[in-house]
């Protein structure tokens, strides 16, 4: 295990190697936690080029968790077509439904309770 000098040399080294080659993906220019999520979701199992595409087609339609929540689900599950694994797509509305009646401010913090563990995606 690195200590000390070692561990503050590797870390340098580390993040300056993240700066030269980092990709320029989309979730990375927000801090937006209901964006950063669905990229999450989205990631598993999945190509980061492949769900490129996805995510900002289904950002356009469902920008927050609020229309996510109040989505039909067939729509969520036709803009969520090609990237397959459809229980994602299923359980990240539910998260989103449970979110919407537990919160009422505009940006929940999304919080992984056991309770809604599965919902996101985690096994609990």
């Amino acid at each position: 295990m690195l200590r000390g000098r070692e561990l503050s040399t590797f870390r340098k080294q580390l993040l300056g190697w993240f700066r030269q080659f980092q990709r320029d993906l989309p979730w990375r220019h927000t801090k937006d936690p209901y964006r950063v999520w669905v990229s999450e979701i989205m990631l598993q199992q999945t190509r980061v080029a492949a769900a490129i595409p996805y995510y900002e087609r289904f950002l356009q339609r469902f920008p927050d968790v609020h229309s996510l929540a109040g989505a039909p689900e067939d729509e969520v599950l036709r803009l969520w077509s090609g990237l397959g694994y459809y229980s994602r797509a299923r359980n990240l509305q539910k998260a989103a439904q449970q979110i919407v009646a537990k919160q009422s401010c505009k940006k929940p913090r999304i919080a992984c309770s056991n309770q809604n563990r599965r919902a996101i995606g985690i096994k609990p």
